[in-house]
């Protein structure tokens, strides 16, 4: 997917600090399998957590953190998310629009609701630079809106709507949703 004079992106699916959630099926495989799946069809290179992230820095590429929650990010969506990334120098951030309701809380009673036009939940890709790879002397959390919060704070970052099958699940319930939403 990407030109033959670019270097290949490096890549991993994310499974740490995420309980046995992805190991729940979806479409008969592992939510880490199907993430692996999209990961590798997208052309990028996928490292396994266990490379040193000094190994990644020498490497200088761009580096895609693909939750594993994540399981259905289509493949042509992750390569956007480098394109992206690699035209623009930015870190590039897959969200989804809110659409639960949510309510502002004050002394431990619920109040007003919050115009959730303005929130975005982050899902995958998250898209590092190399430059962003260099800078960081490790991954500072494998949770993705933490590092998002945390590297907005220093870069640049570029949020890209991804598609509904790129939601994040936190459940049974969630995966039967993106089944729903029909095959890969």
């Amino acid at each position: 997917m990407y030109d033959d004079e670019e270097p290949v992106p490096l890549g991993t699916v994310l499974t740490d600090e995420r309980g046995s959630l992805p190991f729940l099926l979806v479409h008969g495989e592992a939510l880490a399998a199907a993430a692996a799946w999209s990961l590798g069809e997208s052309g990028v290179m996928i490292v396994d957590e266990s490379v040193p992230w000094s190994g990644l820095v020498e490497a200088a590429e761009t580096f895609v953190l693909h939750d594993s929650l994540c399981p259905l990010t289509p493949p042509d969506f992750i390569a956007a998310c480098v394109e992206r990334c690699r035209e623009t120098g930015a870190v590039v951030v897959a969200t989804r629009p809110v659409t639960d309701t949510v309510k502002r809380l004050a002394d431990g009673y619920v109040g007003a609701t919050v115009d959730r036009d303005r929130l975005r939940t982050v899902c995958s890709p998250v898209v590092l630079p190399g430059s962003v790879v260099a800078a960081l002397p490790a991954l500072p959390t494998l949770d993705l809106t933490e590092l998002v919060v945390l590297l907005r704070a220093s870069y640049d970052v570029v949020e890209v709507e991804a598609p509904p099958s790129a939601a994040r699940v936190s459940g049974r319930d969630d995966v039967r949703v993106l089944e729903g939403l029909g095959e890969r």
